[in-house]
């Protein structure tokens, strides 16, 4: 059997992750589909985000399996760490993503999350804080230092990411807020 670069590996790493959650884990952790029909209108199923997350994880890793050149590369030990490292600041991410509204909420809502996981400031903490995690240590880890350019690159992705998905739709509810 031929061995694969480290580019390759990494295509079909990604490739073998978008299929499981694609056919495994989107099906088992959502109750609607794509889109539901609710009252005579269409609204935004569960697993629409996820699946066009996976899509796009698909379509990058058939990009990577056809990219040219390095074919002598093979995955090496900087290749594991870095790969280490990108998955422990998504983890890190999510952990403050789910947890960060309800403490926050606790602290200073007077309420339970469950009723104010809707209400502005609320409904944006934990995503912004822990969305702006993931993309502020991955853009310092590949720049190798700790930048203010970095800071504001994330919040701009997060408040980007919250002008896509969250203001057009009244009936979405951002991570973790569909959950909590």
């Amino acid at each position: 059997m031929r061995k694969l670069s480290a580019t390759k590996a990494l295509g079909v790493g990604c490739i073998a992750f978008a299929l499981i959650l694609a056919f495994v884990w989107i099906p088992l952790d959502t109750d609607t589909g794509l889109v539901e029909r609710s009252r005579g209108q269409y609204v935004v199923g569960d697993s629409l985000a996820p699946t066009l997350a996976a899509a796009f994880i698909l379509i990058s890793g058939l990009l990577l399996l056809l990219e040219r050149g390095g074919e002598n590369d093979r995955p090496s030990r900087n290749n594991v760490i870095y790969i280490g490292a990108i998955t422990l600041f998504g983890v890190i991410g999510i952990v403050v993503m789910r947890w960060a509204g309800p403490v926050a909420a606790n602290l200073f809502g007077g309420e339970d999350y469950r009723l104010l996981r809707d209400t502005i400031p609320w409904k944006y903490t934990g995503f912004v804080m822990g969305g702006g995690f993931m993309v502020f240590a991955m853009t310092s880890f590949v720049e190798q230092r700790l930048t203010w350019r970095a800071a504001l690159i994330a919040l701009a992705a997060v408040a980007g990411i919250i002008v896509l998905y969250d203001l057009p739709f009244d009936d979405v509810l951002l991570p973790p807020n569909g959950d909590v």
